[in-house]
């Protein structure tokens, strides 16, 4: 089995909303202005998507750590 392409968008964007917050709050704490951190937010998240997406891709392509489901000895 392996995964459909939208499955990588749609993870992407619940990781990167969860990640964005992250850094929009690391943010706020460094620079102590809610502008700045919110920019710093939202630049993040565009180039972050689309990393994880053809991160995510790649390692879907691979066979790294994946293991073959045994043959069927038993065919009707």
């Amino acid at each position: 089995m392996h995964e459909k392409p939208y499955r990588s968008v749609v993870k992407s964007i619940s990781w990167r909303t969860l990640g964005t917050l992250d850094t929009i709050i690391i943010s706020y704490f460094v620079t102590g202005n809610l502008v700045m951190a919110a920019s710093i937010g939202s630049i993040e998240v565009i180039t972050k998507m689309v990393l994880y997406y053809f991160h995510e891709r790649a390692w879907n392509r691979s066979s790294f750590g994946r293991v073959k489901p045994p043959a069927n000895d038993y065919q009707i």
